[in-house]
């Protein structure tokens, strides 16, 4: 934990017309934790995702991923540098099957070259084998094997979360952004989606996460980064956020009266 952090943002501001909806946000976050992400509406939140995973370019400020500058950069330079997010509504192309959805996002297929399909086809067949074989242990772990050759249009809603998480994970991220996991899934499917992050986290995986729903924060994440109008506003595990006055007064719109 007294490692350098993995991300940082540095100063980031974007405005959006008359709206400044970064204004000089500066967090950073640590190896080996499930962090959440979390304020009122129009806090930035998602404004700040999509700075970090290069979707939207700041007006100044620096992203570092490793140290290394990624303000910026193309989404899929992010994702090569080992930074890799999911989306709130799953992106999974229904037809497919789970097993085809999670190699159709594996990184460093030859087959898509057409030289590399006419000419190095045993490549190509390998490369083939060890995405399947890769996809095969992220089902895994995802608890999704005894799905793995239905459509993906066929699984619930936490299903699709999980294999949206997958979709990520195919693409060996050092760091991986969550958008809203348990968003819309009943609590026995959020519970075991925050038990697989767990997992994730043990296994060394490091998780950046933007949810409303306080209990899975509560029960997952520490520490938690609170936003309001654009800032960081407090740091914290979320017990003692939760009684911050500054907190209460960014959620409810006045301040909190002592007791």
């Amino acid at each position: 934990m007294t490692a350098a952090p993995i991300l940082e943002l540095r100063g980031i501001r974007r405005r959006f017309g008359g709206v400044l909806a970064l204004d000089g946000l500066d967090l950073a976050v640590r190896r080996g934790t499930v962090t959440a992400l979390v304020g009122p509406n129009g806090a930035g939140k998602s404004t700040a995702f999509q700075v970090i995973s290069g979707v939207i370019r700041p007006d100044a400020g620096q992203v570092l991923l490793e140290g290394a500058d990624i303000t910026g950069r193309r989404p899929d330079r992010i994702t090569a540098a080992g930074l890799v997010r999911s989306f709130q509504l799953a992106r999974g192309i229904p037809r497919l099957t789970v097993l085809e959805n999670l190699m159709l996002y594996g990184q460093a297929q030859p087959g898509e070259a057409v030289a590399a399909a006419l000419f190095r086809p045993g490549a190509v067949r390998r490369r083939e084998d060890a995405l399947r074989e890769r996809a095969q242990a992220v089902a895994a772990r995802l608890n999704l094997t005894r799905v793995l050759d239905n459509p993906a249009a066929a699984l619930s809603g936490g299903q699709k979360k999980l294999l949206e998480i997958g979709r990520a994970l195919m693409a060996e991220p050092r760091l991986l952004l969550l958008d809203e996991p348990v968003a819309g899934v009943n609590p026995v499917l959020a519970a075991e989606i925050a038990a697989r992050i767990a997992q994730l986290r043990d296994e060394g995986m490091t998780v950046l996460v933007v949810e409303h729903h306080m209990d899975f924060v509560a029960a997952l994440c520490d520490p938690v980064i609170v936003m309001a109008a654009g800032r960081r506003l407090a740091e914290g595990r979320f017990q003692a956020i939760a009684a911050d006055a500054r907190v209460q007064e960014a959620y409810m719109g006045r301040r909190a009266v002592a007791a």
